[in-house]
């Protein structure tokens, strides 16, 4: 038997009963790459913000598990990601950051397309002077797009194409959410970081699940947000996580807060959710600010996170912004050396997965039994395809 196969029939067992992922899962260089195809390309992944983008013609190279992308906001105000590569010898089109003037020219032998992708202008393909030629059909030859769609400002992206229609797969979490389907406004530089993390991403998403580990981990956050005053959210396949009921707003020197936004229910007035929509972005709902966490595998042991936090209003307060982002990032901070902890334990060679509690550990749970459901199903079609 292939050593790299694991055997995930007891992370599909109840949760009383059941262990979590094998530790190749987080060590072995063949599993991460098994891992790369079943659960980041075939479904709808987070790549980057609309943000990242504001203006026609802004384009960003990106880089998603080796892949050279490029986001680019075409003369339609439509974000679209393409690969970065030229389609005649695959050289890289952008390198840095910039905004589209006329044509995304390749630096190699000036191939040029416009920001919606077609190839306008092919000089001397034909020889000296002959800009055209019969082998070359230009339309054709556009820039490959991924399939891309935005919601919560977040670009997510299908890689393989494969997988239903981003309302479809994503049905669930758009309707319990739907009262924050309405405009959302980045904050603004003092609202965007990065944080460098030394594990595996899953173990990331496995920590933002739950909330078990608040007492000792977040203690200033525990004090008022107590872990009796959490419920959890767990939707099977889909995307799971917790809430609160004691929500607290931020407030300044002269106890003023965030604006709202418009027309939530009450239940937004004390409570706030947070959800891991499956499999890498984290997000977070308060009646006067979101936030996305878009986690961004860099190898087996090493994630970049990156943190966006939207507001309701475009004017909103800069002090007051600066402020909360500081609060969630030093929140965000406390969980590091935890999931650098279980990174480093994976490495013990008689861990068997772990055990869950089946009072607190639901949406990690959840979470391992759709990574070992999706590997089983791409398992199964490569069996079938032989």
């Amino acid at each position: 038997m292939d050593p790299h196969v694991t055997d995930l029939s007891g992370v599909r067992r109840p949760i009383s009963e059941a262990n979590g992922l094998p530790n190749p899962h987080y060590i072995d260089p063949v599993v991460f790459e098994e891992e790369k195809h079943a659960l980041l390309f075939d479904n709808w992944s987070g790549l980057a913000v609309a943000s990242d983008v504001p203006e026609v013609g802004d384009a960003v190279p990106l880089t998603f598990l080796g892949m050279p992308l490029l986001m680019v906001r075409d003369r339609q105000r439509q974000v679209r990601v393409f690969q970065n590569i030229c389609r005649h010898r695959g050289m890289i089109l952008v390198e840095e950051p910039r905004k589209i003037e006329g044509a995304i020219r390749c630096p190699y032998h000036s191939w040029c397309y416009s920001t919606e992708g077609k190839l306008v202008s092919t000089p001397h393909v034909g020889g000296p002077g002959q800009n055209t030629h019969a082998g070359i059909d230009r339309a054709l030859l556009g820039l490959v797009e991924v399939r891309s769609h935005i919601w919560m400002d977040v670009v997510w992206i299908n890689v393989s194409g494969n997988a239903p229609d981003f309302e479809v797969a994503n049905a669930e979490l758009l309707e319990r959410w739907k009262e924050y389907d309405k405009p959302l406004y980045h904050g603004g530089a003092e609202s965007r970081f990065k944080l460098e993390v030394n594990c595996n991403w899953k173990l990331a998403v496995e920590n933002y699940c739950e909330s078990y580990h608040l007492p000792w981990v977040h203690p200033g956050l525990n004090s008022y947000s107590r872990l009796e005053d959490h419920y959890h959210i767990e939707h099977p396949g889909l995307f799971s996580g917790q809430g609160t009921l004691v929500y607290r707003q931020l407030r300044d020197h002269e106890d003023q807060t965030l604006p709202d936004f418009d027309g939530l229910s009450d239940k937004w007035d004390t409570a706030a959710e947070y959800v891991t929509a499956f499999p890498n972005v984290l997000l977070g709902v308060h009646r006067d600010h979101t936030f996305a966490i878009i986690l961004e595998p860099q190898g087996l042991e090493r994630t970049l996170e990156h943190v966006h936090i939207y507001y309701a209003k475009p004017d909103t307060d800069e002090t007051m912004r600066s402020k909360n982002a500081q609060l969630w990032k030093s929140v965000f901070v406390e969980d590091v050396f935890v999931v650098e902890g279980m990174q480093r334990g994976r490495h013990a060679v008689s861990f068997d997965g772990g055990r869950f509690s089946p009072a607190m550990d639901g949406p990690t749970h959840l979470f391992h039994d759709w990574v070992a459901g999706r590997i089983d199903a791409r398992r199964g079609s490569a069996r079938a395809a032989e």
